[in-house]
């Protein structure tokens, strides 16, 4: 969890006591370290952009309403807020006029060709001829001399003719579901 044994820097003891006071018990220790960069990045780019504004300003050092105005600048483009309240209700009414399409099933809900579902499942298997072991011995052996006197281009064939496999598919699910 913590590291408690260890002299923690006070920056590291603030990340743990803000997780502490937010109910987190258990974490790994890697979480404060995690924690203190993301927390170092964003003063830095606060501080970094309340220079600039200083430095637009004319003024001579940062002072706190540069900083807040870094700081509101980083929440208006980095986090978005949600619409008010009103928006949402307003939204939801204008959307909620519109009915919903009947449907001519009756009570029952309405379900696609069971061809067109996700429930019954259906598997290709590539299914290729047995052969004795003879017959891979001697297919080996053929394809070794192949490799060593290849045929002519007009006796060339395509070696998808030749070793086409056989593709069975079968529903998983034989019997029908009840309706």
């Amino acid at each position: 969890m913590g590291e408690e044994g260890e002299e923690l820097p006070r920056d590291a003891k603030i990340v743990i006591s803000v997780l502490k006071s937010m109910g987190v018990r258990e974490y790994e220790p890697r979480v404060v370290h995690q924690f203190l960069e993301l927390w170092h990045r964003y003063v830095v780019d606060i501080l970094t952009d309340a220079q600039i504004y200083s430095e637009h300003a004319g003024k001579p050092a940062i002072d706190c309403d540069d900083v807040k105005l870094a700081i509101q600048t980083k929440v208006n483009s980095s986090f978005t807020q949600p619409p008010p309240r009103e928006v949402q209700l307003e939204l939801a009414r204008n959307r909620n006029k519109i009915p919903l399409p009947k449907t001519n099933a009756g009570s029952a809900i309405p379900l696609p060709p069971e061809q067109d579902t996700l429930i019954s499942p259906n598997y290709q298997l590539a299914m290729s001829k047995k052969q004795s072991p003879q017959a891979i011995e001697e297919m080996e052996e053929e394809e070794e001399g192949a490799k060593a006197n290849p045929p002519p281009e007009d006796q060339k064939t395509d070696p998808q003719q030749q070793q086409t496999p056989q593709r069975v598919s079968f529903p998983l699910m034989a019997a029908k579901r009840p309706r």
